[in-house]
């Protein structure tokens, strides 16, 4: 990798920015093709990785720019159908480039399997009998993923909980903590607590009922920082002291409270499910994990930390990253393979550090902006490209409208449909 920084990138034609992704990552001719194909996901394929497909359904497919990661250049090729996202996180990055880049990284960890046990006579018995036998279950669970073993991964640990149902019966749950390496896991998972389930229901007694992994990969944290001069946050005629102080009072309102918090998290997953869809991950399950995480306390709260130290707006995020750089979405899919041929990634680690760099620095612009323009004046304008296409405007008269449509301060379809039968008057 060159440099992820490429000036006025966004103002260069399509072919132009290909030239400049291919010099940049050196992409050889056949990656070229699957960048530039109208349809990377062949039919055949789509049919096989769902059921009833008909069709394939396309994205744009655009890059993140001037991300230094770890003293890493890195490129970040995001998906995302939301105008603003990668100009927003590309912005933010510029700003932390400045600074040295951001610091990442993530937990080997591992996946939790979730074995449910109901109707359990004794809870309390049965949960030490299952820990007298973890060496037991856990060598069992070795026999079960030889491949994990064999690759350095596998079964790590047993923890028994006990978990009071609303109906007031005290349920047994076992979990299984299984490292799946540079997968996501959810089918090793599944499989391997499927398998142990009659063993760990003939030592604890009860019923099995569910046998499934969870989602809340809170042993697969990834994490990220960056610590940025007050005074390069200058914005707006504001200085940078302000908006630092601005942007410190959004992060607290959206410690305290949840409505906020909702929104300003929100605004970190455009940033990671646009890089999830990217690399062929579960933008679902980090979801959901995300959120949950999240609540930890008993309170939804923002997943980013800030702070002001020494000058210096410092800001930070850990949360749950469960995502994979191998399996059937990376070997089928041209486009993703692509995606992570660009990231320059070696391991799932490596690319759940970024991930948490990518919301983290959505996060800081959706802020900085929020604290001093308002979040539509870059957004709208922005969005005005999409409206001036869907009311028929192309070309040179597209970007009219579009600069029409920002003057009037009202980015609607109906207005700019008005705006174009005026452009078209004017012509006669």
């Amino acid at each position: 990798m060159s440099s992820s920084r490429i000036p006025a990138f966004y103002r260069l034609s399509v072919e132009e920015r290909r030239e400049r992704l291919r010099e940049a990552a050196g992409l050889d001719p056949e990656e070229m093709a699957t960048l530039c194909a109208a349809d990377a996901l062949p039919l055949e394929i789509a049919d096989i990785m769902i059921e009833n497909a008909v069709g394939t359904f396309a994205l744009p497919f655009g890059l993140g720019l001037n991300f230094v990661v770890n003293g890493r250049e890195v490129l970040v090729p995001m998906v995302v159908e939301e105008p603003s996202v990668v100009a927003a996180a590309s912005n933010a990055a510029l700003v932390v480039r400045g600074a040295g880049g951001f610091t990442a990284d993530a937990d080997q960890g591992a996946m939790i399997g979730q074995v449910q046990l109901i109707r359990v006579p004794d809870p309390e018995g049965a949960r030490q009998r299952l820990l007298a036998s973890r060496p037991a279950i856990l060598r069992a669970a070795e026999r079960l993923t030889p491949g994990l073993c064999r690759r350095g991964a596998g079964p790590r640990d047993l923890e028994v909980r006990l978990v009071r149902s609303p109906r007031g019966e005290t349920m047994v749950v076992v979990h299984i903590l299984l490292d799946t390496g540079d997968a996501m896991g959810a089918n090793a998972t599944n499989s391997l607590v499927e398998g142990l389930a009659p063993m760990i229901q003939e030592i604890a007694g009860g019923e099995v009922n569910l046998r499934i992994l969870s989602n809340l990969a809170d042993r697969r944290l990834a994490r990220a920082g960056c610590r940025v001069p007050v005074a390069a946050l200058g914005r707006d005629g504001l200085a940078g002291e302000e908006v630092a102080e601005r942007i410190l009072y959004a992060y607290e309102f959206a410690w305290a409270d949840p409505y906020r918090a909702t929104t300003h998290n929100k605004g970190i997953m455009n940033g990671i499910d646009a890089v999830a869809l990217a690399t062929g991950n579960d933008w679902r399950s980090i979801e959901a994990a995300a959120h949950a995480y999240a609540a930890r306390d008993g309170q939804y709260r923002s997943l980013s930390t800030w702070s002001l130290e020494e000058g210096h707006l410092v800001g930070a995020i850990e949360m749950p990253l469960a995502v994979s750089t191998v399996g059937p979405a990376v070997e089928s899919h041209p486009r993703v393979r692509l995606a992570l041929r660009i990231l320059g990634v070696a391991s799932a680690r490596e690319l759940a550090a970024i991930m948490a760099v990518v919301g983290l620095a959505s996060n800081l612009a959706a802020m900085r902006a929020l604290a001093t323009e308002g979040i539509q004046k870059g957004h709208m304008a922005l969005h005005a490209r999409a409206v001036s296409h869907a009311a028929g405007a192309r070309g040179a008269e597209a970007e009219l409208l579009r600069q029409r449509l920002i003057e009037a301060g009202e980015v609607k379809i109906d207005r700019a449909r008005e705006l174009l039968r005026s452009l078209a008057q004017e012509r006669r």
